[in-house]
C-alpha cells in the first residue's frame, strides 16, 4: 500500500515536466525551442539601401553625399510620432556633413498602425570602399500617441556596395550606302563597375512602329531593318556585347544622318529592371558602282595604247580618279597610270594608256590588271582591280619605209625636173640669141 502511494506521488510530481515538453508553448523572448525568435515591438526593420523612397541606385567608392533610405514597419496597435533615426555605418563611411558628424535622419510624418516609414540619411562613400556586403546599425526614437516618453529601438542590418554600370553605345562602322543593304554592327558596353543581366535591346521608331505612333521622332522609319530586338544576356563591368543587323536605305536619305532610337532594358546589381535610351548616329553616303568594259589596244600615232571604258551606276560621282595598267604573269609591259578626274554617274569615261615595255618588247598576248583609284563622298579610297588579257601586236616596218622612200623620192623627182627645166630655157634663151 506504501508501495502504490509513493508511486502515485511520483507520477503526480514528474507529469508537469512532461505535459510541458509535449505542446507548443511560449516562453520568454521567443516560440519555445524554436529558431525563429521575436521580440515585441512597435518597429521592425525591413530593408536598407542606397537610393531614395522610389529608386535604389548603384554606387561606388569614392561617390559624395549619396542617399541610404532605411525602412521600417509600425508592427505595433498605435500611431507613432517624433520618428528620429540615427544610423552607424563602418569605417570607410561619414557623414555628408563631414568626417566627425553624426548621420542622423527624421521621418516626413507620423506612422500610421500598420504602415511602413522611411529614414532617408545622407552619406559619403571613402574612395578605398570596395564592392561588398558591410554591416550596418539603426537606432529609432519615436513616441506613442497619447504616450509620453521616447522609445527606442535598435536594428542591425547589412547592406551592399554594388558599383556603378555605364552603358553606352556605339556603332562600329558608322557609315551607311545608299541603295544597298548594309551589314551593321552595334556595340553595348559596360564600362561601369557592376553587371547588368537579362538585357533587352529594341530599336524604336521602325515601320513596324509607325502604326502605332503618330508623330516621327528620327528618319529611321524611312528605312528597312529585318530585326530589330535582340535579347543579349549579362554585359560583366568593362566587357561588350555586339548587336548585327542588315539595314537597306533608300536614295532619298543620301547625304542625311540616320539617328536609331536604342531602348535598353536590364536588371541591375540591385535586382531592379531599369529602363534607358541611347541613340546610334550613321552618316548616309551615295552609292559609287563602278564597272570596267569594252578593254582593247589600238594604235595611235605609232604608239599602241591600252584603251577601255568605265561606267558609274551609283548615285554618287566618283572623285579624283586614276587609271594604272599593270603586268602580271610573265609580261614585261611597265606598269603606267592616266589621271581621269571625276567619274560621273551620267556617261562612261574612257581611258587610254600608252604601252611601254621593260627591255626588248615582246608581242602577243599580256596578261594585265586594270586598276581605278578614286575617293568616295568622305574622301576614302576605293582601289576597283580588272584582270584582263590584251593583244599587242608587231609595228609594219614595210609601210614606214615605203612612206619614207617616197617622202625622199617626190622632192628629188621635182628637183630633177627643175633642174631640166632650167636647162632647156637656158638654151632657148642661146639659140636667140645667136
Amino acid at each position: 500500500m506504501i508501495v502504490k502511494l509513493l508511486l502515485s506521488l511520483f507520477v503526480i510530481c514528474i507529469s508537469p515536466f512532461v505535459f510541458d515538453n509535449s505542446y507548443a508553448q511560449i516562453t520568454s523572448g521567443g516560440f519555445g525551442n524554436s529558431p525563429f525568435e521575436r521580440d515585441f515591438g512597435d518597429v521592425k526593420f525591413l530593408d536598407a539601401y542606397f537610393g531614395t523612397i522610389d529608386e535604389k541606385f548603384e554606387i561606388d567608392a569614392g561617390d559624395r553625399n549619396v542617399p541610404f533610405t532605411v525602412v521600417m514597419a509600425n508592427v505595433g496597435t498605435q500611431d507613432i510620432t517624433g520618428i528620429r533615426g540615427q544610423l552607424s555605418l563602418p569605417l570607410g563611411f561619414s557623414a555628408s556633413d563631414g568626417p566627425g558628424f553624426i548621420i542622423h535622419a527624421d521621418a516626413d510624418s507620423n506612422s500610421l498602425a500598420g504602415e511602413n516609414f522611411y529614414l532617408t540619411f545622407f552619406v559619403d562613400i571613402g574612395n578605398g570602399v570596395q564592392i561588398q556586403q558591410y554591416p550596418g546599425t539603426v537606432k529609432v526614437d519615436y513616441s506613442r500617441l497619447r504616450e509620453s516618453g521616447v522609445r527606442t529601438a535598435f536594428e542591425d542590418f547589412d547592406f551592399k556596395i554594388t558599383g556603378e554600370s555605364v552603358i553606352n553605345v556605339r556603332a562600329l562602322d558608322p557609315f551607311l550606302t545608299s541603295l544597298q543593304k548594309n551589314h551593321v554592327i552595334i556595340e553595348i558596353s559596360n564600362d561601369g563597375t557592376a553587371p547588368i543581366s537579362s538585357v533587352n535591346i529594341a530599336l524604336q521608331n521602325t515601320q513596324s512602329e509607325r502604326a502605332s505612333t503618330t508623330q516621327s521622332i528620327t528618319n529611321v522609319e524611312n528605312v528597312v531593318i529585318l530585326s530589330t530586338d535582340w535579347e543579349i544576356g549579362e554585359i560583366d563591368p568593362n566587357s561588350k556585347k555586339l548587336v548585327e543587323l542588315e539595314i537597306y536605305v533608300p536614295e532619298s536619305l543620301k547625304g542625311d544622318t540616320l539617328r536609331a532610337p536604342i531602348e535598353i532594358t536590364y536588371f541591375d546589381a540591385h535586382g531592379e529592371q531599369q529602363s534607358l535610351s541611347r541613340i546610334a548616329d550613321f552618316y548616309v553616303k551615295g552609292l559609287i558602282d563602278l564597272s570596267i568594259y569594252n578593254v582593247d589596244v589600238i594604235e595611235l600615232s605609232d604608239t599602241q595604247m591600252v584603251i577601255g571604258e568605265i561606267i558609274n551606276e551609283g548615285n554618287e560621282d566618283g572623285l579624283f580618279g586614276f587609271v594604272t595598267v599593270e603586268p602580271r604573269g610573265d609580261s614585261n609591259i611597265l606598269p603606267n597610270t592616266q589621271f581621269i578626274d571625276e567619274i560621273e554617274i551620267d556617261a562612261p569615261v574612257p581611258f587610254n594608256i600608252p604601252i611601254e615595255f621593260d627591255g626588248e618588247p615582246e608581242y602577243g598576248e599580256h596578261d594585265i590588271t586594270i586598276t581605278v583609284r578614286y575617293k568616295d563622298g568622305i574622301r576614302d579610297e576605293i582601289f576597283l582591280p580588272y584582270d584582263a588579257t590584251i593583244f599587242v601586236n608587231e609595228s609594219s616596218d614595210n609601210d614606214e619605209d615605203s612612206f619614207d622612200s617616197t617622202m625622199i623620192i617626190i622632192p628629188i623627182i621635182l628637183i630633177i625636173a627643175a633642174a631640166i627645166y632650167m636647162i632647156r630655157r637656158r638654151k632657148k634663151v642661146a639659140i636667140k640669141t645667136n
